[in-house]
Parts: C-alpha cells; structure tokens; sequence
C-alpha cells in the first residue's frame, strides 16, 4: 500500500476557548487513514505575550510562519471568532497566502460568524469524516 499524503495543517483558535480545539485536534489524531501534522501553537505553550505592542508585532509575524507552509487552515467558527481579533489575523494571512479555509461548527452550534463563512472555501460540520474528507478536497 502507498504511503498516505501528510497534511500540513494549522488549527485556528482562541487561547481563551481552546476546548474545542483540542477536541478537533484528537478527531483528527484518531482519525482513520489520515496522516497529518500541526503547525498551531497550543495555549500551553505561548510564544510571546499577545497584550503588548512588542508582543502583537511578534505574535503576527511567527503567526505568518505557522500559515505559510501549511496545505490548509482549519477555523473552528465559534461566536468568538468574530471578535477575535487574532483568528481574524489568521483569515488574512491564510487569504494572502492563498491557502484554503475549511469553517468547522463547533459541537452543536447552528451559528457561525459571518466573517468566517465568507472566508471559507468550505464550511462542514462538527464529524471527523466530514472533516478529513474537506481536508483532502481543498488542500493544495
């Protein structure tokens, strides 16, 4: 059998609302025939303090770094995602990267904000197989 694609992936979220990240990060761990590796960087392990003007400058450019090389960014498109002002960062380095945009609802929600549905290439629900089959689709 050929060896499977390895996808490059970055997980957007919120430090501060990171449950379902994790969540979706053990989806796809535990998904079956999917060999991936994350580029994100989990709220354990800050790079640089986000409240300072030093910190935002800091955190943008190592953001950068973690979009670039990826195959596709994954937002969970929770309500804070519109006011995030970090995930919509994301959103635009994705864009001018030309990197695909996979929206996931969260577990349950019906909602997701506006900003990230017009973002997004496409949008599937909260299940590792609707997941991982948009991973494959839109990845470049």
């Amino acid at each position: 059998m050929p060896d499977l694609k390895t996808y490059d992936l970055f997980l957007s979220h919120a430090w501060r609302y990171n449950d379902d990240y994790y969540r979706l990060e053990k989806m796809l761990k535990e998904a079956p025939l999917f060999k991936w590796r994350n580029y994100s960087v989990p709220v354990h392990d800050p790079l640089i303090d986000p409240n300072t003007t030093v910190g935002k400058a800091k955190l943008t450019e190592l953001l950068d770094r973690q979009v670039r090389p990826v195959n596709c960014v994954i937002i969970i498109g929770g309500m804070y995602a519109a006011y995030s002002e970090w995930i919509l960062k994301e959103i635009k380095l994705a864009q001018s990267y030309n990197k695909p945009i996979i929206a996931v609802y969260p577990w349950g929600q019906l909602n997701m904000p506006k900003v990230v549905q017009d973002a997004a290439d496409e949008l599937v629900n909260w299940q590792t197989s609707s997941i991982v089959s948009a991973i494959r689709r839109n990845s470049i």
